[in-house]
């Protein structure tokens, strides 16, 4: 078991053991999902196409302006 810490704004590291456990890398598209009290998070692989879809067409606000915008919501 690894811990770590959520910060103020809901941020946290994935701890590099596990990292490296489930071959995450910079860029890799994770997923959330609450199963009763636990929180799952997977990786999205090229078969969750759906999501992947999703994530792809969400350009409405990715210029860095936008991201400096809404940074402290």
């Amino acid at each position: 078991m690894e811990l770590a810490r959520i910060t103020s704004r809901g941020q946290t590291t994935i701890p590099k053991r596990i990292r490296e456990g489930a071959n995450l890398h910079a860029g890799d598209v994770i997923a959330f999902e609450i199963e009763g009290t636990h929180v799952v998070v997977r990786k999205v692989s090229g078969r969750d196409t759906y999501l992947q879809g999703l994530s792809d067409s969400m350009t409405e606000w990715a210029s860095q302006e936008d991201e400096e915008a809404w940074r402290d919501l």
